[in-house]
């Protein structure tokens, strides 16, 4: 019942209190960017698959510039991320623009992270389960590891939270994705600026 008629109840009141909340933290941010990105832009808009695969865009603050090098592609990630991205993104901060998207209903504020819509054809029929909620800001893999776990192991929590949704699951998510931006701990793998890409199952 409550995944069936309160969860998006929750999620819209939620998010539109939060939003209101963090307006003059978002206009900071959004001028800081301005300056940072050196006229790259502010926002990142990308196609997510949501509930039922159904495509949307996703809303996030740009932590990296458009510099490319005499080859004319983009220069390798860890060369684009400035300063300010990095703060952005090890307080989570780029993730508060997808409150637009649980507004909207593309999302959830709990759920499996929104991947990229080419990974759908490599996933097996038990993975594909993540697609049956909404995606969400956070979910049980990100406060289990979130990026510093392997692909196979966050779908294993993105299946089992989707097979196990309670509100006092969520309740818990939200504690626990609290003190992670907190301590800012899992935020990527050693070494890497970006996440790894999935590349199938072996």
């Amino acid at each position: 019942m409550y995944q069936r008629y309160f969860k998006r109840v929750i999620d819209f009141s939620f998010a539109l209190i939060v939003l209101l909340l963090v307006m003059p933290i978002l206009i900071v941010v959004t001028i800081w960017l301005y300056f940072a990105n050196h006229g790259s832009g502010v926002f990142f808009f990308q196609k997510r698959p949501g509930k039922d695969e159904k495509i949307f865009k996703i809303i996030k603050y740009k932590t990296m510039t458009d510099e490319k090098g005499s080859d004319g592609k983009l220069l390798p990630d860890n060369y684009r991320l400035t300063k300010v991205g990095k703060f952005v993104r090890s307080t989570s901060i780029d993730e508060l623009p997808q409150l637009i998207n649980v507004l909207k209903g593309d999302m959830s504020l709990i759920g499996p992270r929104p991947l990229l819509p080419q990974y759908i054809p490599l996933y097996n029929a038990q993975q594909r389960k993540r697609h049956n909620v909404r995606p969400g800001i956070t979910g049980w893999a990100q406060v289990n590891g979130r990026n510093a776990i392997s692909w196979n192991d966050k779908f294993i929590y993105d299946v089992w939270y989707v097979d196990n949704i309670t509100f006092i699951l969520d309740i818990k998510i939200i504690f626990l994705t609290a003190q992670k931006v907190f301590l800012r701990s899992n935020i990527n793998k050693a070494g890497e600026a970006t996440t790894e890409a999935f590349k199938g199952n072996n």
